[in-house]
């Protein structure tokens, strides 16, 4: 019997050490590139502010009339997630690719539709689009081109995990609103 005890009280243990320290399966590697932009309350930006976090990007236009609202929209469901499981020190980064006309009050005015917790959140703006779309394509593997003669950008829809050290690692599906319990998921074990 406390063969059998011993035996248990090991397996229990092993079992908890098992759940601490989990790591995230990534299938990403690529450093984000530096960085400074405007958020939506007019404020600089840059890479710089987001170390010693981890935080999730993706890349949205306001006067997109596809996949970004539904983006957004599934960015706003991970942010109420991470806040009801209370996950601490978690960033959410939109950044605009049409920044000649997404201004910081657009992006604002854009973001107040999704009820953005904009000390988690942020909305940016204020860089060149040939800046954006470098940093799109070589930081985060992430298409971006502008479509000639239309408001339209053809843009990635990926959400990306970024470490506190500012190393992307992981990809999700944007679009597809289950994959956010799956960013939650990867994001408890950052705990």
């Amino acid at each position: 019997m406390k063969q059998l005890l011993k035996i248990a009280t090991f397996s229990f243990v092993l079992l908890l050490l098992s759940a601490c320290g989990q790591e995230i399966e990534g299938n990403m590697s690529r450093d984000v590139a530096k960085f400074t932009a405007t958020n939506q309350h007019g404020e600089k930006v840059s890479l710089s502010d987001y170390k010693g976090k981890y935080w999730v990007a993706n890349f949205i236009f306001t006067s997109c009339d596809t996949v970004c609202p539904s983006m957004t929209g599934n960015m706003a469901r991970l942010q109420k997630m991470i806040k009801d499981e209370g996950i601490k020190d978690v960033q959410l980064v939109s950044f605009s690719v049409d920044p000649e006309t997404d201004t910081p009050e657009k992006l604002k005015s854009f973001a107040d539709k999704y009820n953005p917790d904009y000390k988690m959140w942020d909305f940016l703006t204020g860089y060149k689009f040939s800046e954006i779309r470098e940093l799109s394509i070589k930081s985060f593997a992430s298409l971006l081109e502008d479509i000639p003669d239309s408001d339209q950008m053809t843009h990635g829809t990926s959400f990306f995990l970024v470490t506190p050290e500012g190393k992307v690692i992981k990809s999700y599906k944007g679009i597809k609103a289950s994959e956010m319990e799956v960013i939650l998921e990867d994001l408890k074990k950052t705990q």
